[in-house]
C-alpha cells in the first residue's frame, strides 16, 4: 500500500491534555474532545520481515521496526501499519509518540511458547504476581513511561490465544505469572479504540501508574470457563475513560484496583478520576463492574453511567478486607440495566487473599459515599449481599429508584451487616440498615 493511502488510514496521534477535567463525569467528553493528527511517518510491519501466515514468527520485525520509529518520536511522531494476514508474535514494547494502526482483517496472535514473552519484576504495589509469587510475564504489547500513543484500528483483532495459559493455571504449572494482552505502565495520553481483543491469558486492557487513557469502541472477549480473566483494569491510575465497549470475559468485565495490602498503602497511588459510560459487560464467575479487592491505594470519584450487564455471578461488587487499608469512596453509579445476575449489589468486607504475611491485620480499609440509582432488573437471584467489617463498618451507602424481579425461587432479596446507608424508591424493600443514613446508628450498632 503507497504511503499516501497509509498516511490516510493513519489514526493520529494524541495532543497531551493540560485542561484541567472537573469532576469525573465529566472526563468521557473532555477525552473524546482530544484534537487527533495525522502521524507525518508511516511504516509497514512487512517493511521489516514480517509474514502474516500465522505460523512465521514476528516477535523481531515488531522491536525492529519500533526501534526504527523512535527516530520520528521529535518530527510528530509515526505509526506502524499492520495489513491483513495473521501475524504471530511475542511480547514486544512500543514507543512514545506512535500509532499502532491494525487494518481490518490483521490479526496479532500471540505465541503460546513461554520462551517468546519477556519476564519482568512484580509490580511495586503488589510486591508479587496476582497468580503466584514471583516473576511475571511481559504483557503482549506494552509500554514503560510513555506519551501519546494510540492502539486502534480499523476492527483489526489482538488474540492471546489464552487457552493453553488457562489450562496452565487451572493445572497448577504456571512458572510465572501469566501475561495480560496490553499493559501501558507510568503512561500518559493513551488511546485504545476501533480493535477486537480475543482470549486474554490474564488481563485484557491494564493501565497502572497512568494518567490520561482513553479506551473506546472495544470489543474484549473471553470464554465464559476462562480462569481469572478480567476485561479492562484501571489501576493506580487517574483520568480513565470507557466507553462505548463491549466485555465479556470469564471472571470481571471491568475491575478498579490500585494494589495489595502493605505494597499498595507504601506505594500510595490511588485510582481516581475514572468515567465508565455506554458498555455492555458479563462477567461470567465474577462481576460486570467491581472495585477491589485489591485497593490499599484508594479509589474514588469514580461515575459510571449506562450500562447493560448481563449474565454475570454478580453485577456491581464492592470487595476488601481487614489488612487492605486504603478506601472506596465517592462512588456514584446510575442508568444501570441487569438482566441474569446471581447477585445484583455486592459489598464484602471479607473478600480476597493476601501477598503474604507481613500484611498489618489493623489496616482497616474504609467504604463510604456510594451512590446508586436509576437500576432495574430481571431474573436477579438476590437482591444485595452488603457484608461489612465491625471495626469499620460501611457508611453512606445511599440507593434510590431500584426495581429488581427476581428470578423464580428466589427466598431472600437483601442480606446485610455493618453496612449503613439510606434508601428510596427501592424493590425488593432493603434491609433495615439500609433505610436511613445515622451515625449515631451505626455506632450504637458496633
Amino acid at each position: 500500500m503507497s504511503v499516501v493511502i497509509v498516511l490516510i488510514l493513519a489514526l493520529t496521534r494524541l495532543i497531551p491534555i493540560y485542561a484541567k477535567v472537573h469532576g469525573a463525569g465529566k472526563i468521557c467528553d473532555e477525552l473524546g474532545r482530544i484534537s487527533l493528527s495525522t502521524r507525518p511517518h508511516s511504516v509497514s510491519i512487512t517493511d521489516f520481515g514480517a509474514v502474516g501466515d500465522g505460523k512465521t514468527l514476528n516477535t523481531l520485525a515488531f522491536q525492529n521496526a519500533v526501534f526504527y520509529l523512535m527516530s520520528f518520536a521529535d518530527k510528530g511522531g509515526a505509526q506502524l501499519y499492520v495489513p491483513p494476514g495473521n501475524w504471530l508474535t511475542g511480547s514486544f514494547s512500543l514507543t512514545s509518540h506512535l500509532t499502532l494502526f491494525l487494518e481490518n482483517g490483521a490479526v496479532i496472535v500471540a505465541s503460546q511458547d513461554p520462551s517468546h514473552w519477556e519476564l519482568v519484576d512484580p509490580l511495586p504495589s503488589y510486591g508479587r504476581g496476582i497468580d503466584l509469587p514471583g516473576k511475571r510475564y511481559k504483557s503482549l504489547i506494552n509500554g514503560n513511561m510513555l506519551h501519546d500513543v494510540v492502539v486502534t484500528g480499523d476492527n483489526g483483532t489482538i488474540d492471546g490465544q489464552g487457552l493453553v495459559w488457562w489450562d496452565r493455571f487451572t493445572s497448577h504449572s504456571l512458572k510465572y505469572n501469566r501475561p495480560h494482552l496490553i499493559e501501558f505502565l507510568s503512561s500518559e495520553n493513551v488511546i485504545v479504540s476501533n480493535l477486537t481483543f480475543l482470549n486474554s491469558p490474564a488481563y485484557t486492557i491494564h493501565s497502572i501508574y497512568s494518567s490520561h487513557v482513553y479506551i473506546h469502541k472495544i470489543l474484549a472477549h473471553s470464554s465464559p470457563e476462562s480462569p481469572y480473566t478480567i476485561g479492562i483494569v484501571p489501576d493506580s491510575s487517574d483520568y480513565v475513560c470507557i466507553q462505548n465497549s463491549t466485555i465479556n470475559v470469564g471472571y470481571d468485565a471491568i475491575s478498579l484496583k490500585s494494589g495489595w495490602d502493605e505494597y499498595g498503602i507504601a506505594y500510595s497511588r490511588p485510582t481516581q478520576n475514572v468515567h465508565i459510560r455506554n458498555v455492555y459487560l458479563r462477567g461470567a464467575s465474577g462481576s460486570s463492574i467491581s472495585f477491589g479487592s485489591e485497593m490499599s491505594g484508594g479509589i474514588s470519584d469514580v461515575v459510571v453511567d449506562n450500562a447493560h450487564i448481563h449474565n454475570s455471578l454478580t453485577g456491581i461488587a464492592f470487595r476488601t478486607t481487614k489488612g487492605r487499608g486504603g478506601y472506596i469512596k465517592e462512588i456514584d453509579i446510575s442508568n444501570i440495566d441487569m438482566s441474569r445476575i446471581g447477585t445484583a449489589i455486592v459489598a464484602n468486607g471479607s473478600f480476597g487473599s493476601h501477598p503474604d504475611d507481613k500484611y498489618d491485620v489493623n489496616a482497616l480499609p474504609l467504604v463510604s459515599h456510594i451512590r446508586l440509582s436509576n437500576i432495574s432488573g430481571e431474573n436477579i437471584g438476590i437482591a444485595g449481599k452488603l457484608f461489612g467489617i465491625k471495626e469499620s463498618p460501611f457508611s453512606s451507602v445511599a440507593l434510590s429508584n431500584i426495581s429488581l424481579s427476581m428470578s423464580s425461587g428466589s427466598s431472600v432479596s437483601w442480606q446485610c451487616s455493618y453496612v449503613y446507608g439510606s434508601s428510596e424508591s427501592v424493590i425488593p424493600e432493603p434491609c433495615p440498615e439500609l433505610t436511613r443514613d445515622d451515625d449515631a446508628y451505626a455506632r450504637a450498632a458496633v
